[in-house]
């Protein structure tokens, strides 16, 4: 089936679609994780996240890659505990940055976090990662403190940064309008 034909596809934003991570998509999204981080996770520690740790929530995001299908070319996670979720892990793979996925997937964790119950979330950031760090804070995310030598493989700083008051009006107006620019495509 041509993929402008397919139902399932019609309404995709860019060409995204994203929904839970499944024990299927762990060598996709290793892959991406190789490309992204200088150190990776095993594969069982995804095996782990997915099957056994029932505060965890991760999903990909696939995008047309032609007569293939739909390709992972993005992947993030979150736990919730109680009122706070914890952004884990948010990557896009390098060939396909700078088309937003790494948007809509932090777009999709923020909502699941909300539908979960969660009121804060937080989440670690390279120092140098200023690309993601303004992303962040387009979100309205904002740093508190800075984790020393929290990187194994090079000593590197984490900025810890969170957003709060996610259930508030001020917050799900801000997100639905940056949601809004996002679909439509604008920068801010």
């Amino acid at each position: 089936m041509r993929a402008d034909l397919d139902p399932r596809l019609a309404d995709r934003p860019e060409g995204l679609h994203i929904a839970p991570m499944t024990n299927g998509d762990i060598r996709a999204v290793l892959r991406i994780e190789s490309l992204s981080f200088s150190t990776s996770w095993p594969p069982s520690a995804f095996t782990s996240e997915l099957n056994d740790n029932k505060l965890a929530h991760y999903f990909v995001g696939r995008a047309r890659s032609g007569a293939d299908g739909d390709a992972v070319v993005a992947y993030g996670g979150i736990w919730v505990i109680l009122e706070d979720a914890h952004i884990t892990t948010l990557a896009v793979h390098p060939e396909q940055r700078g088309k937003r996925y790494g948007e809509r997937i932090l777009v999709h964790l923020l909502h699941e976090a909300i539908e979960r119950g969660a009121s804060w979330i937080t989440l670690e950031a390279r120092e140098s990662n200023t690309v993601a760090q303004s992303l962040y804070r387009k979100y309205g995310f904002t740093t508190v403190s800075t984790r020393r030598a929290y990187y194994s493989d090079n000593g590197e700083n984490a900025v810890v940064m969170w957003a709060g008051n996610l259930r508030g009006e001020l917050y799900r107006n801000r997100l639905a309008a940056l949601e809004r620019q996002l679909n439509a495509g604008s920068q801010p």
